[in-house]
């Protein structure tokens, strides 16, 4: 009798202790993540990857073919998020295929800095393009749009305010999530000025300002409070973010960095929680200048689709961090990102009569009317400086084209400042002038990216597109210099599809 009553007390135990690993902070199934996969790293699959079935992911539906006769212009604001990305590169390093709306191919393509020439004179943007074959559809053509953001010295970065939102909550335990944040913040501490300043806000069962706005010069400080954090509790992330915008607002600093950095896995489940309350929330601030960047950690609860909207209403980009590499990407190696150099960036691309129909690859939620391209109040999105965003369209010629001709009409519009008027960019692009031409390296890396993410997909616009495709176009690029990809990010995308192709079989 007393044996089984000891079984029936452990077991108690053993349950409630696996029913509180969220709030208070137990370890759960993916405590122990397995390597990111980038460069330099170990990507072997574990004998049991971590789940990620409670993840949540916006339904994606992939644009269709448009006819030119009935629709010549195509409207999208452009995207500067990496997220799904990084989070693709978690799953196929634990040893599973991310589901298909865990894949946004827009982000593929902009995780990545391609070789883009930069602006010249006053310009803040500079726009390139080019038309070649479509490797995974005999016939048809790819256009690629490529833009990229003034490049800005260290010294002439604008001083920063940043605010810290940072989720201290249970479901951030765990060294992929709390500790990665702890050590990737104190190596930001580092490479910002003395005269810089951040703030420090804190939630979970309540919200908690660690650090009032302070100068960098005291980062042996900062560093000691950032270290002190600790996960445990329920998550208030709505009050929280009140805070930290009114922390943001109290301390702005004329033709600064005003910006708001919110770490987190997403999960607000105290307080003002629902998605379309944070959005009213974050888009009442748009007009003060003030930026929301978001980090996204961990898997298994995590919100993908309202960070995302958060971050897209919030004149902000959404980053997933899976490892300490990501966090040196982000936070080092890219920190001049987190100031836009484009604001409010859209572009219109008018195809002309040598085109019978397009399709837009990516970019699904980021859709705009014809009308909203002229219209300097539609919020769009942001560039930060040295930064390229990549856009793709299959195109299918017309049965009347000739070599050379012109397909296409690009047009950019971008703001230098919020709140200011638009300055206008256009390019023609013609379709080449004979067969077999040789597209530049870069058109081939994201031909490829594009390959890849459609076979992840399953997506029935995938024609023959497959990993073998995928890596065929990108191992020619995937050494493409220091400058350009000084962590070895493209050849570490390598390493990746074939793991993939072992997991799919292919």
């Amino acid at each position: 009798m007393k044996n089984i009553f000891t079984l029936f007390v452990c077991s108690s135990i053993l349950l409630f202790a696996l029913s509180c690993s969220k709030d208070y902070g137990f370890p759960g199934p993916d405590f122990f993540p397995a390597d990111s996969g980038m460069a330099n790293h170990n990507i072997g699959a574990p004998d049991i990857a971590p789940g990620g079935g409670g993840d949540r992911f916006d339904e994606i539906i992939e644009n269709p073919f448009i006819k030119v006769s009935e629709q010549p212009l195509s409207t999208f604001s452009i995207d500067a998020d990496g997220a799904s990305y990084a989070y693709m590169r978690r799953c196929i390093s634990s040893g599973r295929i991310p589901d298909a709306d865990a894949i946004r191919t827009e982000e593929f393509l902009n995780y990545f800095t391609f070789d883009y020439s930069s602006p010249q004179g006053d310009d803040a943007l500079a726009l390139n393009a080019e038309i070649g074959d479509c490797p995974w559809a005999e016939g048809h053509k790819l256009l690629r749009i490529g833009l990229k953001g003034k490049e800005l010295k260290a010294a002439d970065m604008p001083t920063a305010n940043y605010i810290f939102l940072i989720d201290t909550s249970g479901s951030m335990a765990g060294p992929d999530r709390i500790d990665l944040l702890k050590s990737g913040l104190c190596n930001m501490l580092d490479h910002m000025r003395a005269t810089d300043k951040v703030a420090i806000i804190t939630y979970s069962g309540k919200v908690s300002k660690e650090l009032g706005s302070s100068f960098v010069k005291d980062a042996e400080k900062i560093k000691r409070i950032i270290n002190s954090l600790k996960a445990s509790g329920s998550t208030a992330g709505g009050e929280a973010m009140k805070m930290a915008y009114e922390e943001a607002e109290k301390n702005y600093i004329e033709g600064g960095n005003n910006r708001i950095i919110m770490c987190t896995d997403g999960d607000f489940n105290v307080g003002v929680s629902s998605t379309e309350a944070l959005l009213e929330m974050v888009e009442s601030y748009l007009d003060k200048g003030i930026y929301l960047s978001i980090m996204g950690f961990g898997t298994g609860n995590y919100q993908d689709s309202r960070m995302e909207n958060l971050s897209n209403h919030g004149n902000g980009t959404y980053t997933y961090i899976d490892c300490e590499d990501e966090m040196m990407k982000v936070f080092v190696h890219e920190r001049s990102h987190f100031y836009s150099v484009a604001n409010d960036t859209k572009c219109q691309v008018k195809f002309t009569e040598n085109v019978d129909s397009y399709r837009l690859i990516g970019y699904e939620n980021r859709l705009m009317a014809t009308e909203e391209f002229n219209d300097d109040k539609k919020d769009a999105g942001e560039i930060g400086a040295g930064q390229t965003i990549t856009a793709l369209y299959e195109i299918i010629p017309s049965d009347t084209y000739t070599m050379g001709a012109n397909a296409a009409i690009i047009e950019v519009r971008y703001k230098k400042r919020l709140g200011e008027d638009s300055f206008l960019l256009s390019a023609n692009t013609g379709i080449p002038t004979y067969d077999g031409f040789e597209p530049s390296k870069e058109f081939n890396f994201a031909a490829g990216l594009a390959a890849y993410a459609l076979t992840l997909r399953n997506s029935e616009y995938k024609g023959t597109a497959s990993l073998s495709m995928a890596a065929d176009l990108i191992k020619p690029v995937s050494n493409p210099g220091e400058s350009i990809d000084p962590m070895g990010l493209r050849a570490a995308l390598v390493e990746l599809i074939g793991k993939a192709s072992e997991l799919i079989k292919e």
